[in-house]
């Protein structure tokens, strides 16, 4: 289904920060699980729908990571 794009996604997002020395290696697997937690699942994604779930996954990683630095 959808879900590895997803976890894709909020991975690239999260190690960038992280990289970017804006979280620490712990919070990754938070930005991750918020993420997919997040996310109904497409069980058969069309190309679109993986590229529109991609886009979405950024964004809401995106979102938690702004939480956390709260």
């Amino acid at each position: 289904g959808s879900m590895p794009c997803v976890l894709n996604a909020s991975n690239e997002v999260a190690v960038h920060a992280f990289l970017d020395g804006a979280i620490g290696f712990n919070d990754i697997h938070v930005i991750i699980r918020n993420t997919i937690d997040s996310h109904d699942i497409i069980p058969e994604p069309s190309l679109d729908d993986i590229i529109e779930t991609d886009g979405w996954a950024r964004k809401s990683a995106k979102k938690y990571l702004k939480e956390l630095d709260k």
